[in-house]
């Protein structure tokens, strides 16, 4: 079953994406009595669902035709209407406004169309169209941004880059550190989607295990069984409904913890993650559009910079792990002030 279901049954989020929107922006100097009422209808899906999103699909394409008028112009693309969908289009609107305030109609006119998707299903959709665009993908995992970039020529992809939803490996192994405040041994099990991850998990001493699709999961994880702590990442061959549980019970017999990649992983049993709220997410987004819009440079593709920690104070009594207050305050706030 893929990740997505297994999100919705863990945290009873939410239902499956339905429907598809554009949320519009002109340059301020085209800007007409209708500009503050922008975001009708934007759609929504449950942050830690987007976190690990792998199957979404957009089912109906309803495009907003922009009007022929020259400027600086970006669009908001989702693919239904729930609440935290809304916040988060209002949220990153919020930010990019200022950003092309800057600029003026007669000097933009000959920049690209700027698109930021919200989910995997509106990053396919715009991955689609023919378009001299750029694109900015948000509350998508880094192993469905790659599979869908993957099927795209190179210079189009170049064309695209996004913040991953799901956290930084080098922030979750910072908090192992913080955690166990001594030498610990950890592992990781990769699919063949997260297979790119390797060199950067290696070179942080971690043992890599690469999985099948159709491997024992419980083999494996015997493979792993004299480490300290099993680093999960979003790989829909690894982790999903049919095997979490095995995956937890296993971990838990060997007195290992379970750093997870999203904070409903934790309310279900795993011991710890750091986790990024929507703001957190789309003030980095903002900082890469302020970067793009003023020098042409597009940045490459990257994890989460701001976010929290949570810690399952149950699991860690249960395997002797005592939690200190500075994991528990462990974070990078974003920034009170935008570039």
């Amino acid at each position: 079953m893929a990740v997505l279901s297994f999100v919705l049954r863990l945290a009873d989020l939410g239902s499956r994406l339905r429907g598809n929107d554009v949320h519009e922006a002109s340059s301020p100097r085209r800007r007409g009595p209708n500009f503050g009422a922008r975001i009708r209808r934007s759609l929504s899906l449950p942050v830690m669902a987007l976190a690990l999103a792998t199957t979404a699909h957009a089912t109906t394409t309803h495009e907003i035709k922009p009007e022929p008028v020259q400027g600086y112009r970006y669009q908001i693309v989702t693919t239904d209407d729930s609440a935290i969908t809304r916040r988060i289009v209002d949220d990153i609107t919020r930010r990019l406004v200022p950003v092309f305030a800057v600029f003026r109609t007669e000097l933009a006119q000959h920049r690209r169309m700027l698109y930021v998707t919200v989910g995997p299903a509106a990053l396919r959709e715009v991955a689609q169209r023919r378009c001299d665009c750029v694109v900015i993908s948000t509350f998508t995992s880094s192993q469905v941004v790659r599979s869908i970039l993957g099927t795209l020529p190179a210079a189009r992809a170049a064309s695209f880059t996004a913040v991953y939803a799901e956290p930084a490996p080098a922030d979750q192994l910072r908090l192992v550190a913080l955690l166990y405040r001594r030498p610990v041994r950890v592992a990781a099990i990769l699919g063949p989607d997260t297979a790119f991850l390797k060199p950067l998990l290696e070179g942080e001493h971690v043992s890599v295990l690469e999985a099948d699709p159709d491997e024992d999961i419980n083999r494996l994880l015997n493979q792993i069984g004299q480490t300290d702590v099993l680093l999960a990442l979003p790989d829909s061959a690894v982790y999903n409904t049919e095997n979490f549980r095995n995956i937890l019970l296993s971990t838990y017999r060997h007195k290992q913890g379970v750093i997870g990649f999203s904070a409903d992983m934790v309310k279900a049993g795993a011991l710890a993650t750091t986790y990024s709220e929507v703001e957190d997410i789309n003030a980095q987004v903002a900082e890469i559009v302020a970067s793009y819009v003023a020098g042409g440079e597009l940045a490459a593709p990257q994890f989460p910079r701001y976010f929290h920690t949570i810690v399952n104070e149950g699991v860690a009594r249960s395997l002797d792990v005592e939690v200190p207050d500075n994991v528990r305050n462990f974070a990078r706030p974003m920034p009170a002030h935008q570039p």
